[in-house]
């Protein structure tokens, strides 16, 4: 025997010490095995245990720390505890009420014709069965029997039974028709009003005694749709038909007990909830991945079945909400705001939409940044549009837009926008590059503000709402939307510029009340800078077509933990993600706003402001007061005032030759200005030997090479010329 049969087990032995009863025994008892191979370190005499025991599974006792830890349940229901769901509740309970009033109202001559024509068949009704009533007629079958089989005793019984009840109901039907003639001739003599009383009163009676069973007298108001109970075996049958390997093993090995229901299934809202606890190794994005396929095991629409993931606590925890009606199907609630006399406090939060159950989903627009994405044709701009209407109400609130699709979709906001800019051309894209540097420019001197102010008036060193409306600080909310950013980042001239100064913007102007609102629908590093998306504070991503566009949007890992905007289907529109307004990612339908009722918004956020005396800039025909340099004049203005014959010039000899040239334009330029203006095109500045006019002594400075500007103008005529060609 080898050392390695040395070590084997010795089954044999084994067996002879489990089975001192049977010694002479060759059957092996396996659970006699493994209870000696298993014991309980727990258990304080050492006594064995087995794994799969029910024992072994028996849920930890009760202590006092786990209760501690437990979750508790709000004792009232969630549309209690919110003022804005009661409120909610309350008008829908009361347009239903006043719906189905009006409806009934408007139908009472064709209820009352209904009447009229069945109670002849009521009165039929009411007199054959007062007759059978009188002559006991349901007991003739009994007494018919009796004398069929010659029981006399029994049948003179019942005779006799039958002659007191004709004998007391003949005397209470004789005392109803003397009270009936006595009430007719009362009648007879009573007044018209009375007389037509008493009939329609009789005529709805015997209506209602006429009224088939399958034919009822009111029609339906309001049709509920008739949904099945969300039971935990249908939940179980749904997932086992998913596909995924995990759940359909531990099905097979477990039955139902394999999935886990942490809590009863209850209704939520209009829709059924359940907290599942998938098999060891299924995470909820494995389910979420499969979101048609559950939909189509629980046999419901897709637009009904909502799963979500718990990672807050563990990656296997599912939320499966099932509604009663698809969400695109259901009509989409009003837009708070619409109709709220007044303007709007840009520091309370913001409506941006629905969830699944029906409930406002609302954000804090400042100390945020909002980041939205989405493929084309999902609802990028109508997301866009609400959190920058509900700045436009707000008077002291200053808006800048810049539409780089050039479709007008952000239209309705120029007639209340400081800055304002549409199109896919090179000017709106300079536009909005210099609209960024300005904008750092505001961030410092916003900084600077706050930096003075007292502790006593700004503690937390950033700008808050009562601070927003000290107008003489110039510390209000400003709310600037950049539409279909990527056409601005990619750019070849003003991408990598711009893509920098919104970076600088995003992290530092949250504390200085400025808000970037970025909107694009192509997230990727060059047309989205990482250090734009990874400091949005708040996320919207619409549907995507994959992990990377999804993590880019949502944020890192949050593919893997189960938010997932790929699971959105092409009638989906409107719908996705909001991750940084809650402690939890939030599926959301944002409200839609059309055309016509955002110029209504716009008109009466315009006239708000005129009243509040805010209303400046494009807005009211004002060109933006800003030093910086224009692509479209600088070049050829610095071949103006730069000779041939001088191939080096310093940059303030430069500045001050264009201010000389077009003071309008060039009156405030200065050289770092200037050198911003020339990075977009690849030109830097460098030492250059010159003499100081006014002192005549030579000296280096900084300047530029007259024949980098030429070259720079030659290949803008190149690819303009490509362009048209």
């Amino acid at each position: 025997m080898t050392s390695q049969d040395d070590d084997r087990f010795d089954w044999r032995a084994a067996e002879r010490d489990l089975t001192d009863d049977a010694p002479d025994t060759n059957v092996v008892d396996l659970d006699a095995a493994r209870t000696a191979r298993t014991t309980n370190p727990d258990d304080g005499d050492g006594g064995p245990v087995l794994v799969d025991s029910p024992d072994a599974q028996k849920s930890p006792r009760f202590t006092l720390d786990g209760a501690r830890a437990g979750q508790r349940r709000p004792i009232l229901p969630a549309w209690l505890r919110s003022r804005a769901e009661l409120v909610d509740v309350m008008r829908w309970a009361v347009g239903h009420l006043l719906h189905t009033t009006g409806y009934h109202v408007t139908r009472l001559p064709k209820y009352a014709g209904k009447l009229a024509l069945r109670a002849p068949a009521g009165a039929a009704r009411l007199v054959s069965g007062g007759t059978r009533w009188l002559f006991d007629w349901e007991g003739e079958p009994h007494r018919q029997a009796t004398s069929q089989s010659r029981d006399g005793e029994l049948y003179l019984k019942l005779s006799r039974q039958r002659d007191r009840r004709v004998r007391w109901r003949g005397i209470v039907v004789t005392f109803t028709l003397a009270v009936t003639l006595a009430g007719g001739v009362a009648v007879a003599l009573a007044p018209l009003w009375a007389r037509w009383a008493v009939l329609a009163m009789l005529v709805t009676l015997c209506g209602l005694l006429g009224q088939p069973a399958d034919k009822p007298l009111l029609d339906t108001a309001v049709v509920i749709p008739r949904v099945a109970r969300l039971t935990s075996d249908v939940v179980v049958r749904a997932l086992a038909v998913l596909g995924i390997a995990g759940i359909t093993q531990a099905i097979a090995k477990q039955g139902q007990r394999a999935i886990a229901f942490t809590a009863p299934i209850t209704r939520d809202g209009p829709g059924w909830r359940a907290d599942i606890d998938l098999p060891p190794g299924v995470t909820a994005g494995d389910v979420i991945e499969r979101r048609d396929r559950l939909a189509a095991g629980l046999t419901r629409p897709l637009g009904c079945v909502w799963p979500e993931g718990q990672p807050e606590v563990h990656p296997g925890r599912l939320l499966l909400w099932v509604g009663d009606q698809d969400m695109a199907a259901t009509p989409p609630k009003p837009w708070p705001l619409l109709k709220a006399s007044g303007g709007f406090d840009l520091g309370r939060p913001v409506p941006f939409g629905t969830d699944p159950r029906g409930r406002v989903i609302s954000f804090e627009l400042p100390y945020t940044n909002l980041l939205i994405g989405s493929i084309p044709g999902y609802g990028k701009t109508a997301a866009t549009q609400v959190p920058m209407l509900a700045a436009a109400l707000d008077p002291y609130a200053e808006l800048w837009c810049f539409d780089f699709k050039g479709t007008g979709g952000l239209d309705p906001l120029e007639k209340v926008s400081v800055r304002y800019a549409s199109g896919q051309d090179d000017d709106t894209a300079e536009e909005g590059l210099l609209a960024l540097r300005e904008l750092r420019k505001e961030c410092q001197r916003r900084a600077a503000v706050i930096k003075g102010l007292p502790k006593a008036v700004c503690p937390d060193n950033k700008v808050t709402p009562e601070l927003a409306r000290r107008r003489k600080l110039g510390l209000h909310w400003l709310v600037v939307a950049l539409d279909e950013v990527q056409e601005l980042f990619s750019h070849p001239e003003f991408g990598k510029e711009a893509g920098e100064l919104a970076e600088k913007i995003i992290k530092l102007g949250r504390a200085l009340g400025v808000i970037l609102v970025v909107a694009t629908q192509r997230p990727d590093a060059k047309s989205l800078p990482t250090g734009v998306s990874a400091n949005a504070g708040t996320r919207f991503c619409l549907r995507v077509m994959g992990q990377i566009e999804n993590d880019m949007i949502l944020g890192t890992s949050a593919y893997k933990n189960g938010i997932r905007a790929t699971m959105f289907a092409k009638k989906d529109k409107g719908v996705g993600y909001l991750v940084g307004a809650a402690d939890d990612a939030q599926i959301v339908r944002t409200f839609y706003v059309d055309g016509p009722t955002a110029e209504k918004i716009t008109d009466r956020a315009r006239a708000l402001r005129e009243a509040a005396g805010t209303l400046t800039g494009h807005a009211i025909g004002q060109t933006p007061a800003t030093p910086a340099a224009r692509r479209d004049t600088l070049l050829d203005d610095i071949l103006t005032v730069v000779p041939a014959t001088e191939p080096k010039v310093w940059a303030e000899t430069l500045t001050e030759r264009l201010a000389d040239l077009n003071p309008d334009a060039y009156g405030d330029l200065t050289r770092d200005q200037l050198t911003a203006a020339l990075k977009p095109y690849g030109i830097t500045t460098g030492q250059v030997w010159g003499t100081d006019p006014a002192t005549g002594k030579g000296a280096n400075r900084r300047g530029i090479d007259r024949a980098d500007i030429a070259d720079a103008v030659a290949e803008r005529h190149r690819r303009r010329g490509d362009k048209a060609a």
